[in-house]
């Protein structure tokens, strides 16, 4: 920062007799012994306290030892010390008076500062030279530029505003932008400042080749990630969408995106992109626990490529108390920058809660590719098995196309305070066609994060589900409705809330599971340091039939713990004012948020 200033004579504090024949003193006694001096200071707030402080030589000897002499040198510094620390803050017209005495073998400065008015912003000129405007980075940066005009004058935030101008401009491909112009004119009697600053922009940067360097694959397969075509203009979030699709794919340890300034000529720069291939076979393994599926111990081998095409395989199996399953997953990459790939599954899963047992195997084909912001995927599933829900056996068989969209954006994934996720998804199958039933199916789930204050999250969640089916009793409990449990209504055990039949010899009705859903969750979470936490929320909702909708509405407790492997959630909740539940449900869930 560049400041004029006018002049005005320093004004030393006010140094009392005593204190001058001590000084006095100290010329003919060099070699006085060495002792501590402590500082008292008073008249600031915390923040330019703290400033003030750290300037302060003296302050540096409260626990060293200091002569006489020294004490005096630095005694008579103080007042200039604390007028320059001040100054970055907006203060030209610090005053300061104080007392150096004598406390045995020790000092005591007591310092007592008057800061005075700041120094306040009167003009602000601000240019940019070139066809910046409508470029929104560049023009968010400018119109968040501080101080602006009646402000207080402070320099730590006119340097971040001015770097974040710079940086916008850099980002949107304007590599050889300078700042031409940098003026604070600061006139120190009027307590104003004047602020003058023009960039000389230069050629907007457009994308040149990119060079991959220390990959496994060939160049043409390593293209599907790039987001951009050659002569677009050149664009830091683009570069970030690249490092985020190499760090997705999975391929690599090492992912390093940057632009070769060094080789950028006649208008484009070429993207340098450093990779180290990551460990090709990872085996993974572990016990966790969840209050839906009980204790259980999970295991997997994932083939990161298979070959140079980037193929991918997967094998996965969980053993818990009421779920088994086995799995595998074949993944071809195809050409393109959307992400592009085909998927072969096979999964059988075993699943015994308190509402339903089923055996079913799955075999799934689908393609997925990036569409407009989205993740889409379409594709055909086949499943047959056997179940029992209530006093209802089954054994079916369907086949059924399905279309998914998903979405995220997050500031941060591992722990957003501000972010959403929105899945949707359709699915149908026609009886005749290898399905023993005609039905059709949406389904809509939803999750809204946004903090409060410094410590806060508020988190509201949503499904929404509708079936049409020709015969109810031959949809398998996969594709019904059932609500309760951690990720529904809380307070309630898993799949235990959905429209119910008496049976035979059983006093209760039992749960069958509905054509329809709807649930929703408000949730406050507060963080008393930056890994702990506690929340309360409230879910309600319901899965039903036809218009039999009957309110579930379940509340409580929980702590939050941010641990090395993710965010883990223990809740304690209650139904209310319900005669089929009662009593204190646990709720244990270990993962991310969205």
């Amino acid at each position: 920062m560049t400041v004029s200033r006018s002049r005005e004579a320093h004004r030393p504090a006010p140094l009392r007799p005593a204190l001058l024949i001590a000084l006095a003193l100290s010329v003919f006694s060099p070699f006085a012994a060495a002792a501590r001096v402590g500082v008292q200071l008073d008249g600031l707030d915390d923040e330019l306290r703290a400033a003030a402080l750290g300037a302060l030589e003296l302050q540096q000897y409260t626990n060293r030892d200091v002569s006489r002499g020294q004490v005096r040198r630095l005694y008579r510094r103080a007042e200039g010390q604390i007028q320059k620390a001040l100054e970055p803050y907006g203060y030209y017209n610090v005053t300061l008076q104080g007392e150096l005495a004598e406390e045995g073998e020790n000092y005591r400065a007591t310092l007592h500062v008057k800061p005075g008015d700041p120094v306040k912003v009167i003009a602000v000129d601000l240019r940019i030279d070139g066809a910046t405007e409508g470029l929104r980075s560049v023009d968010a940066a400018r119109s968040a530029f501080s101080p602006q005009k009646g402000q207080r004058l402070d320099h730590a935030t006119y340097e971040r505003s001015k770097a974040a101008i710079h940086a916008a401009l850099f980002s949107v491909g304007y590599l050889d932008a300078q700042l031409a112009t940098h003026r604070v004119e600061v006139e120190r009697a009027a307590n104003t400042a004047k602020i003058a600053l023009e960039w000389k922009v230069g050629q907007r940067y457009r994308f040149a080749a990119t060079e991959f360097e220390g990959g496994q694959f060939p160049d043409d397969f390593m293209q599907r990630f790039i987001p951009w075509d050659v002569g677009d203009y050149y664009s830091q979030d683009k570069l970030l969408e690249l490092q985020q699709r190499l760090f997705d794919a999975n391929y690599f340890a090492i992912s390093q995106v940057q632009p070769d300034t060094d080789k950028a000529s006649d208008g484009k720069v070429p993207i340098a992109v450093t990779l180290a291939p990551a460990k090709r076979t990872i085996y993974t393994g572990g016990v966790f626990v969840g209050t839906d599926t009980g204790v259980g111990v999970r295991g997997g081998i994932e083939r990161r490529w298979v070959n140079l095409h980037g193929h991918k395989l997967k094998f996965e199996t969980i053993l818990a108390q009421r779920l088994k399953t086995l799995s595998t997953l074949y993944q071809v990459p195809l050409p393109g920058t959307d992400n592009h790939s085909l998927n072969f599954g096979i999964t059988y899963r075993d699943e015994n809660t308190d509402t339903s047992q089923s055996k079913t195997l799955r075999l799934a084909a689908n393609d997925s590719r990036i569409w407009h912001g989205w993740t889409r995927t379409i594709g055909l599933q086949f499943l047959t098995g056997d179940f029992k829900v209530a006093d209802i056996k089954g054994n079916t068989t369907l086949l059924y196309p399905e279309v998914v969209l998903t979405r995220k954006r997050a500031d941060d994934f591992n722990f957003p305070r501000k972010g959403w996720s929105l899945t949707l998804a359709a699915r149908a199958g026609q009886k005749g066609l290898l399905s023993d039933t005609s039905f059709a199916q949406v389904t809509a789930d939803a999750k809204w994060i946004h903090g409060l204050g410094e410590r806060g999250r508020f988190i509201a969640r949503g499904s929404v589900g509708y079936t049409q089916v020709d015969d109810f009793d031959k949809l398998p409990p996969e594709l019904r409705y059932f609500a309760g449990g951690d990720r529904s209504i809380r307070g309630y055990s898993y799949q235990t809330v959905g429209p119910r039949v008496l049976v035979d010899g059983d006093p209760e009705p039992k749960v069958i599971g509905g054509k329809q859903l709807l649930v929703g969750s408000a949730e406050y979470e507060h963080y008393f340091s930056p890994k702990w936490g506690a929340a309360a929320f409230v879910d309600a909702g319901d899965a039903f039939s036809g218009r039999d909708f009957d309110l579930k509405i379940g509340a409580g407790f929980g702590l939050r713990w941010r641990s090395p492997v993710g965010l883990v959630r223990v809740d304690l909740g209650t139904p209310i004012g319900d005669k089929y539940a009662s009593g204190v449900e646990l709720h244990i869930v270990i993962g991310p948020d969205l």
